[in-house]
């Protein structure tokens, strides 16, 4: 009789938090939903498809004091593991005796994919709300943010109806027929715990390589993107070392809070073919063509008239010496 009634109290604590989300204005829940991510402690499995690729992941977040700490396992494939803290990422991969050290660069990790200030979602988003669900065991609710012009993806967002939690993801073409999605097949919340149960376990007798990306200081023709998409803005310049290739790549990243793009300038070598045409992989879409002597490569999970246009606005400037 106990058990029956705790059940009964559980599906009616449910209920009225799915209610008082109906009752919120759409943007208000997505904004608790950014702060969900963050502040909740939380572990489960999520499955990543995109085009013919499916990763299943292991994640463990934490909060303690108001410092995150991310533990992503890949489960497939090539095992590594993945740790998210402050701007901060870390890829460790135990087979090739690697750790490469980067700098956060423009999307956030699931299930932190809005960022926190929504204002630059509204000028190019509306959203909807779309009915209620059940993600990994859990009533959710149904929001879509809808593009406002051909240059972003139309995204559908499953709202845990307790905590706010992002549960799950779609990304849509103009047809609503989805490119790329990724949610929790698992799905539960955490008490109180260290970050150092979720710190990278490195063998220090074994030597590893670290790699670093470093922020641009100067580049000896600076590119110039004369027409962003509406709604775009750069966050992130930076140059990667590549073995092999003569001169640092140069990484620029556009963003409208939610959508990416990188554009990636490296001069062209004699004696090398350069790229050029365009790909469509899943969600992604590729740009690639030269321009003034560069190799010009325009990505990210967005439609192809995003990419075209960055590709097509861009032009090079020699810098003061």
């Amino acid at each position: 009789m106990m058990a029956v009634l705790r059940i009964l109290i559980l599906a009616w604590t449910v209920c009225c938090a799915a209610n008082a989300f109906a009752q919120d204005d759409p943007w208000t829940v997505l904004q608790k939903t950014a702060s969900a991510a963050r502040t909740l402690n939380y572990q489960g499995v999520f499955l990543y498809q995109n085009g013919n690729q499916l990763r299943s992941v292991q994640i463990t977040h934490l909060n303690v004091g108001g410092q995150e700490m991310t533990r992503n396992v890949v489960m497939d494939g090539e095992s590594r593991e993945v740790y998210s803290q402050g701007n901060n990422i870390v890829i460790f991969h135990p087979v090739r005796q690697k750790v490469l050290v980067e700098r956060r660069r423009g999307q956030n990790l699931f299930p932190a994919m809005l960022p926190t200030d929504l204002s630059t979602l509204k000028t190019s988003y509306s959203v909807t709300q779309s009915g209620n669900d059940n993600v990994a065991g859990r009533p959710a609710y149904i929001i879509e943010l809808v593009p406002k012009d051909a240059y972003r993806y139309r995204y559908k967002v499953w709202v845990d109806a307790e905590t706010g939690l992002l549960l799950k993801m779609t990304l849509s073409g103009t047809d609503n027929v989805p490119l790329e999605q990724i949610g929790f097949t698992q799905m539960s919340l955490m008490g109180g715990a260290s970050l150092d149960s979720v710190q990278p376990k490195i063998d220090m007798n074994k030597e590893y390589v670290m790699e670093n990306e470093q922020p641009v200081q100067h580049v000896s023709n600076e590119s110039v993107v004369t027409q962003l998409p509406p709604g775009y803005r750069q966050i992130d310049h930076m140059e990667r070392v590549v073995p092999g290739k003569p001169a640092p790549v140069n990484q620029i990243i556009f963003s409208d809070g939610i959508a990416s793009v990188s554009l990636f300038i490296e001069p062209i070598v004699k004696g090398v073919r350069p790229k050029a045409g365009h790909t469509l992989m899943g969600s992604t879409n590729m740009c690639a063509h030269v321009v003034d002597g560069h190799q010009v490569i325009v990505v990210g999970e967005v439609p192809a008239e995003t990419v075209q246009q960055i590709s097509r606005s861009i032009s090079f400037k020699k810098s003061d010496k």
